[in-house]
């Protein structure tokens, strides 16, 4: 049961996300209008790729420090829901950019430097298939992981911040809580954070018990 709630509090943060981030009152902004609603979901997936590449990035630590595999598979194991949040995001955030930039793509500073971000982890996933050793493939890829998350720390929060950007909070451009953001709004966009991110971690860690089950199994006889 302790490990139950925050399941059953995914669920209804999700569903309160997905009902009131489509159904209850947005502020009519210009340009923006309803896709001001995606706001409930784009953002929140890149916030929960962070967390989870900020989870990778700790075991891949771990692991240098205590040289124990398994903490190696926790670690990959949250580099590749990260990832999957990261696709979820870029794709959320295209479909945005359709309707209030005039196309899905601008080579915009903030895109460019996210999708430096993502090919640097799936760098990180092609690296890992092509060691078949799996101590020298543990210790590779977790040095790498820590470069990885290293390097994404000044592409997403401060080089976009240098140049001119059409993303909020960015390059002189106003942050939605300056003028978006209201309290009906923030009524469904933290609720979305937290359970986004719970539903991340969730699914991060059936694939990470599937595969130390695995692991364990393979070492076993």
């Amino acid at each position: 049961m302790r490990s139950l709630w925050w399941k059953v509090l995914c669920v209804i943060m999700l569903a309160y996300t997905i009902i009131g981030g489509l159904l209850l009152p947005v502020p009519a902004r210009f340009i923006l209008n309803e896709t001001i609603r995606n706001l409930y979901f784009h953002v929140p997936m890149w916030f929960t790729m962070i967390l989870l590449f900020g989870f990778s990035f700790y075991f891949s630590l771990s692991y240098l420090r205590k040289g124990n595999l398994e903490l190696d598979i926790r670690a990959v194991g949250f580099a590749k829901i990260g990832i999957l949040f990261s696709i979820f995001g870029m794709l959320t955030g295209m479909e945005w950019a359709k309707y209030t930039w005039g196309q899905p793509w601008s080579n915009d500073p903030k895109q460019l430097a996210t999708a430096i971000c993502m090919l640097s982890y799936f760098a990180y996933l092609i690296l890992r298939g092509g060691i078949k050793d799996e101590e020298k493939r543990a210790k590779i890829s977790a040095v790498y992981n820590v470069f990885a998350f290293a390097l994404m720390i000044p592409l997403l929060f401060v080089l976009p911040r240098m140049v001119d950007s059409l993303h909020p909070g960015n390059g002189g451009n106003p942050a939605f809580s300056n003028y978006d953001l209201d309290n009906r709004m923030r009524m469904v966009f933290y609720p979305a954070v937290i359970g986004w991110f719970l539903l991340g971690y969730w699914i991060s860690t059936l694939h990470i018990r599937i595969n130390l089950f695995r692991f364990k199994t393979e070492n076993t006889f």
